[in-house]
């Protein structure tokens, strides 16, 4: 593949080697109708760790994704996903990339035409792989979801909640390095949003993924951030709030086209800025 690794590590962020980086943005600037949505954004996501965007409506969260994903081109700026520079990378180089990564919509984005099992191993069947081995892994990822028995039912007669499960289970199929969710509670009721957040982060303490989450739910982010799934109980549960770090998930809030903060849990509960607490309230 004809493009640069990400090899320098004097201008790290954290000083972390490239082995335990999967997400680096530097000096990331992109501009729509002269308008600049990202000014300047650089942050790592390091191998394990969940990264939750923050931000009111149009500050760029979704783009972020966007541009990881190498849909999108920076006006300036680099970007290395996985120790490579898809900002200098052509699109069929990308598809190597992309096929690391597992993609999360709001809207789930399943086929109606087809069957729970087509969509969950959507990407399996594109790759030609043997069906008796699509069928084990695709009823793997469902059991992970706790939708198994959906195998052979369409999207339409699920619930929106069942729905969603389900593009999880598709994203997680593949083993991905780093997941992306945008806003993957987004119109789900309270009970239905909290479900969702107890298999992310599940996905998180089982798998250790990496991971990048985009949400406009403050509670569904600081259960992210405060709770860990207790595999011998097979549950979320609440963390001493000296434990939070060990959680690896931490906080990006944008403003004004700018990375306004970036902190863990505690660190944005006890921040004294005012625009960050009136934006918690």
């Amino acid at each position: 593949m004809a493009t640069d690794l990400y090899i320098p590590q004097s201008n790290a962020p954290d000083g972390l080697a490239e082995r335990h980086r999967t997400i680096v943005f530097e000096g990331v600037s992109i501009s729509f109708e002269d308008r600049k949505v990202l000014d300047n954004v650089s942050f790592t996501l390091t191998r394990g760790e969940t990264k939750v965007l923050l931000g009111v409506a149009g500050a760029g969260k979704t783009l972020i994704l966007k541009l990881a994903m190498g849909l999108v081109r920076p006006d300036s700026g680099s970007i290395y996903v996985l120790g490579f520079e898809i900002t200098k990378m052509r699109e069929e180089e990308l598809f190597e990339v992309r096929r690391k990564l597992g993609m999360v919509f709001q809207e789930s984005a399943l086929f109606d035409s087809l069957k729970v099992e087509q969509n969950v191993g959507y990407r399996l069947f594109e790759e030609h792989v043997d069906p008796e081995e699509i069928h084990q892994r695709v009823v793997e990822a469902l059991r992970f979801v706790e939708l198994e028995h959906t195998v052979s039912l369409f999207p339409s007669e699920l619930s929106g909640g069942m729905r969603r499960r389900v593009a999880i289970a598709r994203a997680i199929i593949t083993q991905p390095e780093v997941l992306l969710y945008d806003s993957p509670t987004g119109g789900l009721d309270p009970v239905t949003s909290t479900t969702i957040v107890e298999l992310l982060i599940k996905q998180r303490d089982v798998y250790h993924t990496s991971a990048l989450l985009v949400t406009h739910r403050l509670q569904d982010a600081f259960i992210m951030a405060t709770h860990a799934f207790n595999m011998d109980k097979n549950r979320m549960e609440p963390v001493p709030e000296g434990s939070y770090r060990d959680l690896r998930t931490n906080f990006i809030v944008l403003r004004d086209a700018r990375l306004y903060f970036q902190g863990d849990a505690a660190e944005l509960v006890n921040s004294t800025d005012e625009y960050l607490r009136e934006y918690l309230s």
